[in-house]
């Protein structure tokens, strides 16, 4: 299936931004599609740990495939680079750097995408993804910006107890819709801040945000915490949100 040249030929160009609310310089890999035309317009799909979907999760690879055979609308990705030593402060509600990453991304990241490429400018066009606690800090991102993002890829959600209060803490989240996948494997995993049960932890996860009316699809599968995984099923996910 993906031995076809067409797919491999992709198209990736590295940028890096300067932050005022991080005060350091954030890379981003925006991968842009077959046939790409500035003229024409793009839904976009805004990755978490950019580096990681691009070398383990074959995000371009994927989208190459659902566009040249699958018939998807072509899109762009945006991967957004995390330095993995800071990577919980920056995607954990209780970590320090939690404010400024989320208004880094809101407030510089997405502007600068808007400004330099046809991406579309509105919410249902925009979509967040991530895995593990890349997943929570996307639900927390369109918590905090409902008017930017209503669209969320939850790979293995690491939705540990601050992130269900402040879910719980909600009242309508009728017009959020997201694609949650978790494996039955992840029933024991240890993180750098203790050992959670992932299959739990999203169930609970899916029984607030569906109480608040959110729109969940929702999957539990053999799998364990990797991306083996979640390579696997990122394109159901993508063609959720993506599918003509």
């Amino acid at each position: 299936m993906m031995t076809d040249n067409r797919l491999l030929k992709r198209t990736i160009v590295k940028k890096e931004i300067r932050s005022q609310h991080l005060q350091e310089n954030r890379t981003l890999r925006i991968y842009l599609p077959p046939g790409y035309n500035e003229i024409l317009s793009y839904p976009v799909v805004y990755c978490q740990d950019g580096e990681e979907f691009f070398n383990f999760g074959r995000i371009a690879t994927t989208a190459n495939h659902l566009i040249l055979e699958e018939g998807v609308e072509p899109f762009i990705i945006v991967g957004v680079e995390v330095n993995t030593k800071v990577r919980t402060e920056e995607y954990a509600p209780f970590g320090s750097r939690f404010e400024a990453y989320i208004a880094c991304f809101a407030e510089e990241i997405v502007p600068y995408i808007e400004n330099k490429y046809p991406v579309r400018q509105d919410s249902s066009q925009r979509i967040l993804a991530g895995d593990s606690l890349g997943g929570t800090v996307s639900v927390h991102l369109a918590l905090r910006y409902p008017e930017l993002f209503t669209r969320i890829i939850s790979l293995s959600g690491a939705f540990y107890e601050e992130s269900q209060h402040i879910i719980a803490l909600e009242t309508d989240l009728s017009w959020m819709n997201i694609f949650m996948i978790v494996g039955l494997q992840e029933d024991n995993y240890t993180t750098d801040t203790g050992v959670y049960n992932f299959v739990e932890l999203n169930r609970s996860t899916k029984k607030l945000l569906e109480e608040r009316d959110a729109t969940v699809h929702y999957e539990e599968k053999d799998g364990r915490h990797l991306w083996g995984f979640w390579q696997k099923e990122l394109p159901a996910a993508l063609m959720y949100f993506l599918n003509p």
